[in-house]
Formats: C-alpha cells, sequence, structure tokens
C-alpha cells in the first residue's frame, strides 16, 4: 500500500489506555521470507519504547520463531512440511526471536511461551496472569510466543492473532494493537478490488465483516485479515478495544505513539471490567465454596476490599486453585451467600489457612500465590 492509500484513513484518536498488547506477525519480522529484520521491527519497538516512556505498560505477542529457525538451516519453506520439523525449527528460533527483540530494548525482555490449553486451564491461566503481571511490575517487557515444539493444534492459520486477543484479556489490557501489512480493515479485498472502501471504525463486529476478510497474505505468516477480526470479536467480547494497523509504515506508528490512529479502530462490547463481572456472575461456580464471618463479609460488600484469609471460617467442598466459587456469611447454622469469585487458594489450602493472618500463608504453606483468597479484581457482588 502507499501512502496514499494509508491516508484514506482518517486520522483519529485512540482510546485511553494505559496497558497494551502488541500483535506483531512473521510478515513483519522476516527478511525476504528468511531470518529476521529491523526494517519494519525498529518502529514497532520505538513505539513500545515511547509507550514505556509515558508510563504505559505492554506486552509483546511476536511471531517469527519458525522463520528464525528456517534461517538458521538455511531451508526454504517446504509446502505441507511434517508438524516435527516446523516444531524444531520454532525450537531453533525461538531463542533468537527473543534476543531480536531485547537488541531493541535497555530494559530486560522476557521470553513467555504458551498454549491455549495453558490459558483454557483455570489454575495455568491465574499462573500465567500473575507472572505477566509480575514481569510488568518490575519493568519487564513480555514477549510472548506459542509454546510450538510441544503444540500440535495451535501451529495452525491465524494461532498468534487469537493468543494475542487471550492474552490481551488475561492481563486485563486496554487494548489491543494488531500490526498488519495491509493499513486496515476494508469492505472488500484491497489486493483485488481496487474500489474497496477504507473502515476507519467498526462499532460491533459482525458475520458479515467476517465474510469479506480474506486469508494470508504473506508467504512466511500463518494470518489472513479473518483471523484478525476473529481476533478483534474475542478482545471486544472481553471488554478490550482493537486497533488494526500498517506496521510497515513508519510514519504510522509514529502516530499511534502520540495516540493517533490511522488504520481501524474496533470497539468492545462492553468494559473492560463489565466484561469480567458479567463472566463471574453468570459462570457455574463449583461445588462448595467459603465460608466467611461478618467482617469479612462487611469489607467485601462495604469497601470493595479482596478476601483474606484472616476472614475466613470453613471451606465447604474439594475446589481447586482457580476454581469460581461461591462465598458466603456463615451467621449460625445459616449460609447467606454475599459473593462469587476466583480462589487464589485450593479448598484444602483455604482450611489450613483460615482465621491467619497474610504474611503467615507461606510458613504455613510453604508457597503462597499472594496475601489474598479471592482478590477483589477476580470477585462480584451476589
Amino acid at each position: 500500500m502507499t501512502e496514499a492509500d494509508t491516508d484514506a484513513f482518517p486520522e483519529q484518536a485512540l482510546p485511553a489506555w494505559r496497558r497494551a498488547v502488541l500483535k506483531v506477525g512473521s510478515s513483519l519480522l522476516a527478511a525476504d521470507g528468511g531470518g529476521l529484520s529491523d526494517r519494519y521491527a525498529a518502529a514497532l519497538a520505538a513505539f513500545v519504547r515511547a509507550s514505556q516512556a509515558a508510563g504505559r505498560e505492554v506486552v509483546i505477542v511476536s511471531s517469527g520463531a519458525v522463520a528464525a529457525g528456517r534461517a538458521i538451516l538455511h531451508a526454504a519453506p517446504i509446502a505441507g512440511a511434517a508438524m516435527a520439523e516446523r516444531q524444531a525449527l520454532a525450537a531453533l528460533g525461538q531463542a533468537r526471536l527473543t534476543g531480536f527483540w531485547q537488541g531493541f530494548f535497555e530494559r530486560p525482555v522476557a521470553q513467555v511461551l504458551l498454549t491455549h490449553d495453558d490459558l483454557r486451564n483455570r489454575r495455568r491461566y491465574l499462573n500465567a496472569r500473575a507472572t505477566l503481571t509480575a514481569l510488568l511490575r518490575h519493568g519487564a517487557l513480555p514477549v510472548v510466543n506459542e509454546n510450538d515444539t510441544v503444540s500440535v493444534d495451535e501451529l495452525k492459520l491465524g494461532d498468534n492473532d487469537n493468543l494475542a486477543a487471550i492474552v490481551a484479556a488475561l492481563v486485563d489490557a486496554d487494548v489491543l494493537f494488531i500490526a498488519t501489512d495491509i493499513d486496515g480493515l476494508y469492505d472488500a479485498d484491497p489486493r483485488i478490488e481496487p474500489h474497496a472502501r477504507p473502515m476507519p471504525v467498526v462499532a460491533k463486529m459482525s458475520a458479515s465483516l467476517l465474510s469479506v476478510a480474506g486469508g494470508a497474505g504473506s508467504s512466511v505468516g500463518t494470518g489472513g485479515m479473518r483471523t484478525k477480526l476473529e481476533a478483534a470479536q474475542r478482545a471486544a467480547s472481553a471488554g478490550v478495544a482493537t486497533v488494526l494497523f500498517n506496521g510497515r509504515r513508519a510514519d504510522v506508528l509514529a502516530g499511534l505513539a502520540h495516540d493517533r490512529l490511522r488504520g481501524t479502530r474496533i470497539h468492545p462490547l462492553r468494559t473492560r471490567m463489565a466484561a469480567r463481572k458479567h463472566w463471574l456472575q453468570n459462570a457455574p461456580a463449583e461445588a462448595g465454596g467459603i465460608l466467611v464471618d461478618a467482617g469479612a463479609a462487611n469489607a467485601m460488600v462495604e469497601k470493595g476490599a479482596s478476601l483474606l484469609p484472616g476472614g475466613v471460617l470453613a471451606a465447604e467442598g474439594q475446589f481447586r486453585r482457580g476454581d469460581l466459587v461461591t462465598i458466603a456469611l456463615l451467621d449460625g447454622d445459616a449460609r447467606e451467600p454475599i459473593a462469587r469469585g476466583v480462589t487464589q487458594y485450593s479448598a484444602d489450602d483455604i482450611r489450613r489457612l483460615a482465621r491467619r493472618h497474610s504474611r503467615d500463608i507461606e510458613a504455613t504453606l510453604g508457597y503462597t500465590y499472594g496475601e489474598t483468597i479471592v482478590h477483589r479484581d477476580d470477585l462480584v457482588l451476589v
């Protein structure tokens, strides 16, 4: 696309954001189909550095490990290559990909390898969120990629687009930035339809929009516009806005650093907190739950506080860390449900922690997942 093509998208303000996920595909990183190139990555990294300098937090979801591994072996792409071959290339290229990103930043870059299974399992989901949150708190830059060396189903069309949307929900991001090799979303494929019209704003995703999205546009990438829109749809349901832009345009990246967009902005269905509260209110809870005293109940209801072990009286049932459970006030023999939340500890752990101080958790269990039994961000009143 030419500069004139990009200018067909009117400049607009970015949504307000404090934390973001930036997805970068292989088409922006590979050097003419082999190795890793800073041709486009340098401007993407400059945008991240400018955001960090402004006090914002960024997580990068980056493709490119297979392409990097292929360059190490000087191997040409093979149509229909065996999964084991692609996994071997990913294993070779992953370290080089992480080092490639580290070269753009003075702050430490952390490699985080995930699969969709890690994020479907509630316990591993919580562990991944805790790790990413801790990395951001320490000022590191997490670079997330699929754990392709052990995945089977994950090395498929559009994998990292959808992974980026899941990570955006995981870390409570305000916006998902998806860097593409075209200018944004059109009402038809601009590569084959010269009269395709730009769509700078999408208020709501629809089946008709997905139907006009094309397939993969790169010999090294695995995702096309359709998978990017599927990711935007997933992000929207979690209350996260999505921005599609041309990652090959340094001037577009410079505009993003000043909160100005030339591309497509896709609105979320609801606020991020509303989406999370909706899930907490409506997802099925595990049998049993946590019984608390009046002080803990009052703190949660009146003050919006987290549930601490000191206010816990007992745990009923055999739920596990990461399960959604009911929290009830125990009044004599009566149980009055007051909240639902995702527990940081199992039922067995909570029985050992009941009535203890948060500072005693590690001494009691031999490990700790934090000072709260249920954090206020994972809790909704009923």
